[in-house]
């Protein structure tokens, strides 16, 4: 059973929770997913042992180490035509702050009513806009992964830094 990107998703947001006390129904909800693709993804992530069931928790350092050596050949970005959306992976907080505004488009998540318009960067699953909206520790892991997953050298160096450090100070 291999893992699928809304797995990803479904990881960071639990990352995010910290020690809270979650079900499934509730997961779905704020990750604008159903029920039962939580569960599979639960499911798929203990079979590829970056979930312990028995605690009812993301393993943070298996996690760690297959988003900062395995996410970017797992799961590619497709990029595509300009579009309006959500910043994205160097134009999105954190690492906006370390790069100058440059005059090429930003990486955006497609978003009709986003504000930016840039080139469309394909997100890990598609209620990725939604549930980055709703939760702003979500919406920075996912736009480092996202740097990890195309960035330049210096752009993947600034993510997997700041990415180590919120995994290591999660809730």
């Amino acid at each position: 059973m291999a893992l699928k990107p809304q797995d990803i998703l479904i990881l960071l947001k639990l990352v995010t929770m910290g020690a809270k006390p979650w079900s499934y129904n509730g997961l779905a909800n704020e990750l604008f997913m159903s029920p039962s693709e939580t569960h599979s993804g639960i499911k798929r992530a203990t079979m590829a042992r970056l979930f312990d069931v028995s605690r009812n928790i993301p393993l943070v350092k298996a996690l760690e180490e297959f988003l900062v050596h395995g996410v970017k050949y797992a799961f590619p970005p497709i990029r595509g035509p300009l579009t309006r959306g959500i910043p994205t992976s160097h134009a999105a907080p954190p690492l906006k702050e370390y790069f100058a505004l440059s005059k090429d488009p930003p990486p955006v998540w497609p978003d009709a009513e986003g504000p930016v318009r840039g080139y469309e960067f394909s997100p890990l699953y598609k209620s990725v806009p939604k549930a980055a909206a709703c939760d702003r520790n979500l919406y920075e892991l996912l736009a480092l992964v996202d740097a990890i997953r195309e960035g330049r050298a210096r752009e993947r160096e600034l993510a997997v830094k700041e990415l180590k450090l919120r995994l290591e100070k999660r809730p």
